[in-house]
């Protein structure tokens, strides 16, 4: 998989074992829902969604966890106890298949995210 040039989305999940795929099937309704007029497409190789032609959030599907990025100082300090029961190493946030999608808490991580992107993108 890592030498593969994703073409869209639905092709990288394509790519995932049935239950990485559907864990991360999850994670793309949670995002969208959050950020409906968003372009989804494939950066890095990864799904990222944008929203103004800026890369907003990516996921990408590993062997014992996927993951969501960028997270900010800001955006983990603003989520730090719901946060708490997952993985944060730098700006990765890193979620076991072991334990339910937690959508609510996806969609507003990626929420943030583009109010950041939009203030960052005001100069403030």
């Amino acid at each position: 998989m890592a030498n593969s040039a994703f073409g869209s989305v639905d092709e990288y999940l394509g790519w995932q074992t049935q239950d990485v795929a559907l864990a991360l099937s999850e994670v793309r309704d949670a995002i969208r829902s959050a950020l409906p007029n968003a372009e989804e497409c494939i950066a890095y190789n990864m799904p990222c969604y944008k929203v103004d032609g800026k890369a907003v959030i990516f996921l990408a599907g590993w062997k014992s966890h996927y993951s969501v990025y960028p997270a900010s100082e800001a955006l983990v300090s603003a989520f730090s106890e719901e946060l708490a029961e997952h993985k944060v190493v730098k700006d990765t946030i890193r979620f076991s298949y072991k334990k339910p999608v937690p959508s609510g808490l996806l969609k507003r991580i990626a929420e943030f995210r583009a109010l950041e992107m939009q203030f960052k993108s005001k100069g403030r």
